[in-house]
C-alpha cells in the first residue's frame, strides 16, 4: 500500500467512499456523525486544493481516504474532562474511511500520518464504536472531549511516536 495526495480526478472515488461509509456507520448505530451528506462535495474539493486530502491506494486501486495536516487545530485549543499528552506540535487526522477490502488499511494510514511528525492528534463521535477500537488498538490514548464549531461533541484522541 502507498499514501499519495488525492487529485481532483480522484473525487468521484471520494465521493463514493464517503457515501458507503455513512451507509456503513448507519448500519452500525452511528447514523449522526456524517449524517446524510457529510463530508460536502466543496470540503472534499477544499481538502483537495489546500493539498491536505490523501488517498491509499494498492496495485493503482484506492483503498481509503483521509484528510492530513501537520499544524494545530482550531477545534482542539480546548479540551474537556482529560488533557492532551502533551503540547508539543502535531498532525492532525480527519475524515478517514476505507473502502473495507483490505484489513489494515486504517492502521496503516494512521501509521503514514504519525511517521509524517511524531504526533497526531484525531477524535470521533461517542457513537463510532468501530473508530474508537481501531484507535485504541493502534495505540492512541483517550485525551478527553473537545467540541466543534457547531457545538457537536466529539472524543479526542493522541498518539506520540515512541521512539525507543
Amino acid at each position: 500500500m502507498k499514501i499519495r495526495k488525492t487529485t481532483m480526478a480522484d473525487l468521484s472515488i471520494l465521493l463514493e467512499l464517503y457515501k458507503n461509509a455513512r451507509i456503513f456507520m448507519a448500519a452500525h448505530n452511528n447514523p449522526t456523525q456524517w449524517g446524510n451528506s457529510y463530508p460536502a462535495q466543496a470540503l472534499l474539493e477544499s481538502d483537495i486544493l489546500e493539498g491536505c486530502s490523501y488517498v491509499c491506494e494498492e496495485h493503482g486501486k484506492i483503498l481509503a481516504a483521509f484528510y492530513y495536516r501537520f499544524g494545530t487545530d482550531d477545534t482542539y485549543r480546548k479540551i474537556y474532562n482529560g488533557q492532551w499528552l502533551d503540547d508539543a506540535p502535531y498532525g492532525v487526522v480527519h475524515r478517514i474511511t476505507s473502502d473495507g477490502t483490505i484489513k489494515g488499511t486504517a492502521s496503516f494510514c494512521l501509521d503514514w500520518a504519525l511517521s509524517q511528525c511524531g504526533s497526531v492528534r484525531i477524535d470521533t463521535h461517542r457513537d463510532n464504536h468501530i473508530m474508537q477500537r481501531l484507535l485504541q488498538k493502534n495505540g492512541f490514548t483517550r485525551c478527553g472531549i473537545i467540541y466543534l464549531e457547531d457545538g457537536s461533541e466529539r472524543i479526542a484522541y493522541q498518539k506520540i511516536r515512541n521512539y525507543g
